[in-house]
C-alpha cells in the first residue's frame, strides 16, 4: 500500500457492509477476494484480505503418458467394475 486510508461504512439491516471504494482501490479489493473477520480477545476487529486465486495449475507442466486421455471416459476404468 502506498498511503494509509480510512473509512467508514454503515451495517445495512441484513448485516451487510460495503467497503468503502478509497479502501478497496488502495487494498487493491476485486470482485471474488474474500475477507477474513477477526476478533480479538480484547474485542479489537480487523479485517484481512484474501485474494481470489486465478490459474492455480497454469505454471505446471503437462505430463505426457504416451496416448490420449480422456477424464470422463477413463474414470471409470480407474475405479474399476461395480
Amino acid at each position: 500500500m502506498s498511503q494509509e486510508v480510512e473509512d467508514e461504512t454503515t451495517v445495512n439491516e441484513s448485516y451487510s457492509v460495503t467497503v468503502p471504494a478509497a479502501v478497496r482501490r488502495e487494498a487493491g479489493v476485486e470482485a471474488g477476494d474474500k475477507l477474513r473477520w477477526h476478533v480479538d480477545e480484547d474485542g479489537a476487529l480487523s479485517v484481512k484480505l484474501v485474494k481470489q486465486q486465478y490459474g492455480a495449475f497454469s505454471e505446471l507442466e503437462p505430463v505426457d503418458v504416451g496416448e490420449a486421455t480422456d477424464a470422463a471416459e477413463d474414470h471409470d476404468l480407474i475405479a474399476g467394475d461395480y
